[in-house]
């Protein structure tokens, strides 16, 4: 069981005011398509590959699921309930490490955009501890210049037995690779010792990106 997490002082004061979305634009003004999170991200990404290179090497990659593929979080825009949760398959956020400590930018949440990663894990996580098990989240790290070279979707989770869409995609061409049209479900799997990057519990994650 995962206990309680601490917010730091420095991220419950004033310091929140003064974060801003550098080196990524406003949320209103970044790649979004509602349901392709991990597109959103890889756009973010491509975004610091493109116009801030030296910052890519503080950009990760955050898949959030389990094996049940039951992972609830809440202050979720498409949530219609009072409480503003959702209990999705998978989501994923990128993480920034800035010199205070991590900053969540995740484009369907009602927090901050940027979020510090403890507030973010108080407020949009919460505790694995009163949980049922097969609601525990797990967290896939990937760094993101891998990501970038490795990621490829073929959108395929998306279609209906009748081939169309569950939720119509980007318009811009699938993010593939020249070895691998889809990957995806490799990322979003939470078995450890697999795949890319590291999977960690939620206090590992806050241990990963604290000052």
């Amino acid at each position: 069981m995962e206990g309680h997490v601490d917010i730091p002082d420095e991220v419950q004061t004033n310091n929140i005011k003064e974060l801003t979305t550098f080196p990524f634009p406003p949320a209103s003004e970044c790649t979004y398509t509602n349901c392709y999170c991990e597109e959103n991200v890889w756009k973010l990404c491509d975004h610091i590959r493109t116009k801030h290179p030296s910052h890519l090497e503080k950009c990760f990659v955050v898949f959030i699921s389990n094996e049940e593929k039951q992972v609830p979080l809440w202050h979720q825009k498409a949530s219609k309930r009072p409480d503003r949760l959702v209990v999705w398959d998978y989501h994923v956020v990128l993480v920034y490490q800035h010199d205070r400590g991590g900053l969540v930018y995740d484009l369907d949440t009602e927090l901050l955009f940027p979020s510090p990663l403890a507030l973010y894990v108080e407020h949009a996580i919460g505790d694995d501890s009163w949980l049922k098990p097969e609601f525990h989240r797990r967290f896939r790290v990937v760094a993101g210049e891998e990501y970038l070279k490795e990621f490829a979707s073929d959108r395929s989770h998306m279609t209906k037995e009748d081939g169309t869409w569950m939720v119509e995609p980007p318009t811009y061409p699938c993010i593939q690779t020249l070895a691998c049209q889809n990957n995806l479900a490799d990322f979003i799997s939470m078995q450890e010792g697999t795949g890319v990057g590291k999977v960690v519990d939620t206090k590992s994650l806050v241990k990963m990106f604290s000052q």
